[in-house]
């Protein structure tokens, strides 16, 4: 069973997502919170495999809400579910260790596919975030598309760190790390860390 904690502070979004995940066999709602605060306490108690996260919350945002579940519960994987689509705040939400990101205007039925998805090891992205996502790449330079964690972990990948280490040396998961270089492929147009590595070495520090 799929353990699943939502984050919202709007009441009727939270029943409605709560209503939406109990008629899944495979799922069950752990809990609810209504703002970052709340959240951290409750993945404490409630132990969820999955936490949907929204984003724009009073007394603690979702960015730095995820940033510390991520940090404290590394086991835990937060997807946003959030109405902007904007590219920084869909890059912040990322870069703070989200492993997907859905929009609120998603079909229903998406979002209990983007939970199992999260689980199984999957990056759950809506589709009109991974359009605002690739524009961007394409308009500008690939390093300035970059944030500056992705550009941290593809210099250690220069070094020639493994992953175990690079998510030592910068206090992150294995998973984070793995999340970052599949954003750093992308951005850079290579399919593997060899190529990474050597992209790297003649763009990062010349």
């Amino acid at each position: 069973m799929i353990r699943v904690l939502i984050v919202d502070d709007h009441g009727v979004v939270r029943s409605g997502l709560e209503q939406l995940l109990v008629a899944e066999s495979d799922i069950e709602v752990a809990g609810t919170a209504r703002d970052g605060l709340e959240a951290l306490s409750a993945v404490a108690t409630t132990t969820p495999d999955v936490v949907l996260m929204d984003l724009s919350m009073p007394e603690l945002d979702g960015v730095e809400a995820t940033r510390r579940i991520t940090a404290e519960h590394p086991d835990v994987r937060v997807v946003v579910l959030s109405s902007f689509a904007d590219k920084q705040r869909i890059l912040d939400a990322l870069e703070a260790g989200a492993i997907g990101y859905l929009l609120k205007d998603a079909e229903p039925a998406g979002v209990a596919v983007a939970i199992r998805s999260a689980v199984s090891g999957g990056s759950p992205l809506d589709p009109k975030a991974a359009r605002v996502l690739l524009d961007a790449r394409r308009t500008a330079a690939p390093a300035a598309t970059m944030t500056a964690r992705e550009q941290e972990v593809l210099a250690l990948v220069a070094d020639g760190l493994a992953n175990k280490n690079i998510a030592r040396r910068l206090g992150i998961t294995e998973r984070t790390v793995k999340a970052h270089l599949t954003r750093v492929y992308q951005a850079i147009g290579v399919v593997d860390r060899t190529q990474a590595a050597l992209w790297a070495r003649e763009n990062l520090r010349s």
